[in-house]
């Protein structure tokens, strides 16, 4: 999810939605993307359903945007020091890359144009950096006409990118982003990610042991009765409780969640991915319960964060109860907020306070979804 949820843009060429709220990191997207609900070369699991995966440009790219923006979200946009833990690491090793060079003219387009923020789902549609690079290349070549090539999976990734870099100021921005990131993946983020990945090597392995013959099959019915039956559990390294959801079709999700830092903390990636996948029961939730001039004040967005870590709340109380306390604690956690000894519910709910008319609206939704568990 992305902290800045009050942004909105759509393609009509490819049926491209981004909602960007004050917590939701779901983007919409009838085209077919690549390696979505497939296991694909960073695949962890050979699973058919919901496989759990690493990617390796996913990370890259979002990594790049969390050296460049704050981060001052209730629920961070990246792990909590992020950009200090990297920098620091980076320091040590004496890696000075275009990134750096450019660090201050990337990061000031943010203040101008804070919908820049959307492009951190840019990754998702895209099996490789090499193939954003080729592709990026030649959108601002030709200015982001889809009829530059005559190709239909590029035409469909030009209407994507237009999502976000629609004017040349942006489309600059992104060919100086991908040339800095490209330097940033040579003399750095490559081998820093390889070892990083290679070192969690039984944390993944407790993930996908914990998601597959645990939790996701607790989950399927919810998933199967909202649209989002099959899909990609992506284990990223840069994100924390804000994961990044990406939602091609029923069959076709890719949901980004934190790559635990240890076997014992395998479970934090599951938080994330309940969290991930209540948003479309929230945003109806709450369209149906503010009034016109709530939603002209931005009360909308407000509500969006504490709606979708209180709705992955309710789902787990239902659907896997032994859950709910641990998930609630982790989201304390994540906003920084100290965890009671006992229950932690009054501490949660407190934290994410959400109106009531809200709240019951997501319980008799995910009652309906989950049949009566």
């Amino acid at each position: 999810m992305i902290p800045t949820r009050s942004l909105a843009a759509c393609v009509g060429a490819a049926a491209l939605c981004v909602a960007v709220g004050a917590c939701a990191t779901t983007v919409a997207q009838t085209a077919t993307a690549a390696g979505a609900g497939v296991a694909g070369p960073g695949a962890i699991s050979p699973d058919a359903v919901w496989p759990t995966s690493m990617r390796e440009h996913v990370d890259l790219w979002l990594h790049g945007y969390a050296l460049l923006t704050g981060d001052t979200a209730r629920i961070p946009f990246f792990r909590r020091g992020y950009r200090q833990q990297m920098r620091d690491i980076r320091k040590g090793q004496r890696a000075y890359t275009a990134l750096d060079a450019n660090a201050d003219k990337l990061s000031a387009r943010f203040v101008t144009n804070p919908a820049l923020v959307n492009g951190q789902f840019l990754p998702f549609y895209f099996s490789s950096f090499a193939q954003m690079q080729r592709v990026t290349d030649l959108f601002v070549q030709t200015a982001g006409d889809p009829r530059a090539s005559n190709d239909p999976v590029v035409q469909q990734l030009f209407n994507v990118l237009n999502a976000t870099y629609a004017n040349p100021v942006d489309r600059d921005w992104l060919r100086l982003f991908v040339q800095s990131l490209a330097d940033e993946n040579a003399h750095f983020y490559q081998a820093y990610w390889t070892n990083e990945t290679a070192a969690r090597s039984a944390t993944r392995q407790a993930v996908d042991s914990l998601w597959q013959r645990v939790y996701r099959p607790k989950l399927q019915r919810f998933l199967n009765n909202t649209q989002q039956s099959n899909g990609e559990l992506i284990l990223s390294l840069p994100l924390d409780g804000e994961g990044r959801t990406v939602a091609y079709s029923r069959l076709q999700n890719s949901v980004a969640v934190e790559f635990p830092d240890s076997p014992a903390a395998a479970i934090d990636a599951i938080y994330v991915f309940a969290h991930e996948t209540v948003n479309a029961i929230t945003a109806t939730a709450i369209s149906d319960n503010v009034t016109p001039a709530e939603q002209r004040n931005g009360a909308t967005a407000r509500y969006a964060a504490n709606a979708n870590v209180r709705a992955g709340a309710i789902l787990l109380q239902r659907a896997a109860p032994e859950l709910a306390a641990g998930y609630m604690r982790y989201y304390l956690r994540s906003a920084g907020v100290s965890e009671p000894a006992g229950d932690p519910t009054v501490q949660f709910t407190t934290t994410f306070a959400l109106p009531d008319a809200i709240r019951d609206a997501i319980t008799r939704q995910l009652e309906v979804v989950l049949g009566g568990i």
